[in-house]
């Protein structure tokens, strides 16, 4: 059991960004599918956590609730779902890191998630079909994030062909077109939202690409704000742990004077009786003292 753990994190260390956003989304279906496995056998209801993650499109909810424009992107309802995604990620993930980087990967999947989580909440409060429904309406998976990727390498490399069955060879610009159009056609349909969503996904990749080819590179800023979210962090943790003193300096002196005032009288028992006339107690705190 050790090993495959050892194992599963050595495979995760030295994986590429892209298998590391897949084995993320795996690992949260699978968990979160445990749950639903035992709220079904208990039967309790597990809707609070499952809200507190997913995307909320009501405004209030949200601010009570930030880290879910991050963690709905990495969580998908039902088996077909999340393969259907992933299969669109590794597709366009694999074409974008033959001409791109990881880094840029990782900042057009978050940020195309962000976009696309906005476009779905501003939609929501705004548009007059669907006011009134954003109280109980919330936005779940990586479409978004794989959308914007799938754009973001058609407008980079829009003349890159790949090849399918009985359709020969396609041009990324053309897949790209084909998916916009379903979704823009889809949205009278049925779930109107999760199409917004998408659409969100596409203009940042749309965008962040534009941007790359005249010279600016999101992913640089992105990343140096991750790095010094991370360092915040670490400079707290280190505060909270080396500073844990909150006695007095009165107490903390005297404490210390009283210890001292102990080993004086066992040094002096040992300078007239010797180190054996020392009972278990004396040894063990002259012990503790030499290792100060």
């Amino acid at each position: 059991m050790y090993n495959s753990i050892y194992n599963l994190k050595q495979e995760f260390k030295q994986a590429t960004i892209l298998n590391r956003i897949i084995y993320i989304n795996i690992a949260a279906f699978i968990l979160l599918s445990i749950i639903d496995m035992f709220s079904f056998l208990f039967q309790f209801n597990n809707s609070p956590l499952l809200n507190k993650l997913y995307l909320p499109a009501n405004i209030i909810s949200l601010v009570k609730q930030p880290w879910s424009i991050i963690s709905y992107m990495f969580l998908h309802n039902g088996l077909l779902h999340i393969l259907f995604n992933m299969i669109w990620l590794h597709f366009a993930g694999k074409i974008f890191l033959q001409h791109l980087n990881g880094k840029q990967l990782l900042t057009t999947y978050i940020l195309g998630g962000i976009s696309g989580g906005f476009v779905f909440i501003l939609a929501y409060n705004y548009i007059p079909i669907f006011q009134g429904l954003s109280s109980n309406a919330s936005a779940v998976g990586a479409s978004a994030s794989v959308l914007a990727i799938m754009i973001a390498i058609a407008t980079y490399a829009p003349k890159y062909a790949v090849q399918f069955p009985f359709l020969g060879f396609v041009k990324l610009k053309y897949i790209a077109i084909f998916i916009i159009t379903i979704d823009l056609l889809s949205i009278p349909n049925s779930n109107a939202g999760g199409h917004l969503a998408h659409i969100g996904g596409a203009i940042f990749g749309y965008i962040y690409i534009t941007q790359i080819k005249k010279g600016k590179d999101y992913s640089i800023a992105f990343f140096n704000f991750l790095e010094l979210l991370i360092n915040t962090f670490k400079v707290r943790k280190k505060l909270k742990n080396t500073n844990k003193r909150p006695k007095s300096d009165y107490t903390f002196n005297s404490e210390r004077s009283n210890k001292q005032k102990e080993i004086d009288k066992i040094l002096e028992k040992i300078a007239k009786s010797g180190y054996d006339s020392l009972n278990k107690t004396e040894k063990a705190a002259l012990f503790n003292a030499s290792k100060k």
